[in-house]
This record gives C-alpha cells, structure tokens and sequence, in this order.
C-alpha cells in the first residue's frame, strides 16, 4: 500500500495502456540512448591517436557529453508536459542519429567535441521515455514499470562502455558512433510500432515550463526530500567510483585501470534489482525500500571502510549499487506521483539535484583522497549516507513544505 504522503490524479487514457512489448521495447530505448554518452569513454586513447595534437580537446570529450546532457535535461526535458512526449522522443531521437553521423565523420577534434556536445542533448530522450512509462503506467503497478525501464536505463550504461571499448578495438573509433546511428535507427522503429498513444496535453508556453520548475522544487516537499536523498547517496557513489581506479593502482592492490572497469561489470546488481525494488514500492510503499536502499548503501561503506582487501572491494561494490539503485527506483516512485501533469519537470528537477550530488561526490572524493586516501573518502561517503539517513527518519511534520 502507498504512503499516504503521496497523491495523484490519474491521466485519463494513459493508465493501464502500456503492453508488455511496449514497456519491453521502452527499457530497450532507454538502455540504447543513455549509452551514447558512454561510449567515448574507454575510446579515448584510440581518438587520441588520431588527433595526436589535440591531447587536451579529446580528454574533454566526456566533458562535452556531459555538458550537452546537463543542457537537454534543463531544456528539452521540461517539454514533456507541454506537448506530446511520443513527439518529442521522435524529435530528439533523430537529432541523435544526425548527432552520431557527425561524430563517426567528424574531420577534426573541434568538430568532434561539438558533436558530443549533440549527442549528449539527443541522450536525454531517455528521460522523456521514463515519465512517459510512469504516465501510461496503471498506478498500482507503476514501480514495478518504472523499475523495469530504469533496468534497461542502467543496463546501457554497463553495456555502452564495454561495446565501444570491443567494437573500436576491431574496427576503429568512428565505427562505434556509425553503431550508434543504426541502434538509434532501431529503436525508433521499435517505439514507433508498439508505443500507445497519451492522452492529449493543454499547451503550455516553454517560458512558463521553466519558470515552474523551481516552483516545484518549493511546492513539493516530497520532491525536495526525494532529490535531496537521491543526491547524497548518489555523492557517496560517485565518490566510489572517482576514486576506484586510485585505490586499485595503490597498495595492496596495484592493478591498473582495467580492473575498474571489472568492477563495473561486477557492480551491475542494480539491473537486477531494480524491477524487484520497483514492485516492492508497489506493494508496500516506498518508504521501507528507501530505508532498505540507504541501510545497503551504508553497510557497503562500512564494508569498504574496513575491509582493505578484494574481497571487500567486491562485496562493497555490490551492496553499494543495490542500494543506490533500490532507492533510486523508490523515489522515482514518489515523486510520479506527485502532480501527473508536472511529471517531465519533475523529473528534470529530481535528475539535476541528483547529478549535482553526484558532482560533490566526485570531487568531494578526489579531494578526500588527495587528503588521507581511503580512509578519508569513506569518512566523506559514510557522512553523505548518514545525513541521508537522518533526513529520511525525520518526522514528517519536520522536513518542511507541503506536500502536492
């Protein structure tokens, strides 16, 4: 049974309109999107031999994914509530193909740094698609749905790295984005066949779309604790992972870079946990898995703090991305359904506080490690866990604001 802290009001011909290929062939469009900003990281040394002298400009080529990524969610996620989602994940679909033929025929590093720039914007329609499915969603299955999709969102963001790496090792650096084009291509075949229509949308002017969403952010005060939670545990486990490779290459582990990437692949527990985080939210709340989440996320830092061995490393990598992961899909769960017509902007409000506790974890922990190595970005993550945990065991009359 729900919390009753949260509310909604369903669309009308939206809910228990999403077949299982539909939300089959969803989880697959996320995956594929979102993996098109991961697919120049392990390929840089490749693009670096190319253009030799632009050493700088390609080890910011990540940095432009990101950028453009940062900017689609601010920009073109929003739309969502203005206007036909299935348009706009047409819409941006193809200005990912065309972004992606840029990148595979991009004569010079300049060209190729605007192109991530596009391809990062075209990515977000991965975030058009997850509020779509919370839309077409029935209400008491929709963690289980959400769940599903975010699946197929973390299952790209695994297998984008690794088939880049593989298919540019065989075929050179350009071929991975001509890839792209095509797994773009399918996808929109895909979506094209077995997506059902939402009901119609009064339009809204794109100025007044943006000026809400810090609106919302003030009005809703289970967004606020959602974001803010997401945030901190999403800190602690970007502080993982920023320093990962450093903790490997130090003693007594001396691997190299290659072992980080292993340990991503071990990481992958959350694919799986998420459909089942997603129906045990249906079932009995979101509340008793967000705590569930932050418990995991803290003993997988407790673990890593205190087991200085493979062993450790490992069991702590799985339980952290359990635990970020379940709570991930819990508060997804929450603020969909918050106000159904706001649910783009909410979800641009939520993914952008999000990443920003991401970015403060990430270097948070480089500066951590610089400071007392290990030890020091534990005590960082351990600190971001337990505020996280404070805030969420709060009364509810002390956590401010109103709900919807």
């Amino acid at each position: 049974m729900a919390s009753p802290s949260y509310h909604e009001t369903a669309a009308p011909g939206a809910a228990g309109s999403l077949s299982p290929v539909a939300l089959a062939a969803m989880a697959f469009a996320c995956g594929g999107a979102v993996a098109n900003i991961y697919y120049v990281q392990p390929i840089l040394g490749v693009i670096g031999d190319e253009f030799s002298g632009a050493a700088t400009l390609v080890s910011l080529l990540p940095t432009a994914n990101q950028l453009g990524f940062a900017i689609g969610l601010l920009l073109l996620v929003p739309l969502g509530d203005g206007m036909s989602r299935q348009g706009l994940i047409f819409g941006q679909l193809a200005w990912l193909a065309a972004s992606l033929a840029a990148a595979a025929l991009a004569p010079g590093p300049g060209t190729l740094f605007a192109a991530m720039v596009a391809v990062g914007i075209g990515a977000t329609v991965a975030q058009q698609i997850v509020p779509l499915a919370a839309e077409l969603a029935p209400p008491a299955r929709r963690g289980a749905v959400v769940g599903t999709v975010m699946s197929g969102l973390l299952s790209g963001i695994l297998l984008g790295r690794v088939a880049s790496g593989a298919l540019a090792a065989l075929a050179g650096w350009r071929v991975v984005f001509a890839a792209g084009v095509v797994l773009v291509a399918v996808i929109a075949l895909l979506l094209r066949v077995t997506l059902p229509r939402s009901a119609p949308k009064p339009p809204l002017a794109y100025r007044h779309l943006l000026a809400s969403l810090f609106a919302l952010l003030v009005d809703l005060a289970p967004l606020r604790r959602a974001a803010l939670a997401q945030a901190g545990l999403f800190g602690a486990f970007s502080a993982f992972w920023a320093t990962l490779a450093l903790h490997l290459a130090a003693p007594p582990f001396a691997m190299g870079s290659a072992a980080a990437g292993l340990f991503g692949v071990i990481g992958a527990a959350g694919v799986f946990a998420a459909p089942l985080a997603g129906r045990i939210a249906d079932r009995r709340g979101p509340r008793p898995v967000i705590l569930l989440g932050i418990g995991l996320t803290l003993l997988a830092w407790l673990i890593l703090a205190a087991f200085n061995h493979l062993a450790g490393l490992i069991a702590g990598v799985v339980l952290l991305d359990l635990g970020v992961q379940m709570a991930l899909i819990a508060h997804q769960s929450v603020i969909y359904a918050l106000r159904p017509e706001a649910r783009s902007r909410i979800n641009t409000v939520f993914i952008t506080v999000m990443f920003a506790g991401g970015t403060v974890g990430s270097a948070g922990g480089g500066l951590a490690w610089r400071l007392g190595g290990w030890g020091a970005v534990s005590v960082l993550a351990i600190v971001l866990v337990a505020a996280t945990l404070f805030v969420h065991l709060l009364p509810e009359g002390t956590r401010g604001g109103s709900g919807p």
